[in-house]
């Protein structure tokens, strides 16, 4: 078993857009790619952003025992980490990255203990927030309001985690996640 990354934050924290950017700058790390059972957005790719599987597909993964940990994050829409998945990449020595929600990062915090990182990524505000999800344009207003609304119980998660870091100034951000992780992986 290697080493893993979790990432989490309340959707539009930038946690996605960290997560690319360390991948740019340190070598051997790789994404695990979640599965989900909602529908893919706008370029969204199957296998790429997400495993997108239908309801009855994710249930049946969940019958297999096939998740490390999975979680439904919204009503209707389930999110999980397939085993297959982390054996993949560390059969290649990677460091695992995760980009999961909140009771996701936490599980897996809880799973791996101290092979694992867990990162908060936290917003400067919620109407900076609310800001950032209206101008990604991928969400009705609708659910953005419902994001903004689950915002505020993740924001509680944020004590439970490692390490929190607040994405106010992006390149601020990625610097000190980039010590960060640099540091936890030269960790023996």
């Amino acid at each position: 078993m290697g080493k893993l990354i979790i990432f989490s934050a309340p959707s539009g924290s930038g946690k996605t857009t960290i997560v690319r950017r360390l991948m740019d700058v340190l070598s051997g790390l790789e994404f695990s790619v979640s599965a989900t059972s909602r529908a893919p957005r706008g370029v969204e790719q199957h296998g790429k952003d997400y495993y997108f599987l239908s309801a009855e597909e994710f249930d049946a993964k969940i019958a297999e025992d096939a998740f490390v940990e999975w979680e439904e994050v919204y009503a209707g829409t389930k999110y999980g980490t397939l085993r297959s998945e982390m054996e993949r990449i560390w059969a290649k020595g990677n460091t695992i990255l995760f980009d999961v929600d909140v009771k996701g990062g936490v599980r897996l915090k809880n799973i791996f203990g101290e092979s694992a990182l867990s990162i908060f990524v936290m917003p400067p505000s919620i109407d900076e927030l609310r800001n950032r999800l209206v101008g990604r344009a991928t969400d009705s207003p609708e659910k953005i309001e419902q994001r903004i609304a689950k915002a505020g119980e993740e924001l509680g998660y944020a004590e439970r985690f490692d390490r929190v870091v607040v994405n106010d100034n992006l390149e601020t951000a990625v610097e000190e996640v980039c010590r960060i992780v640099t540091e936890f992986i030269a960790e023996q």
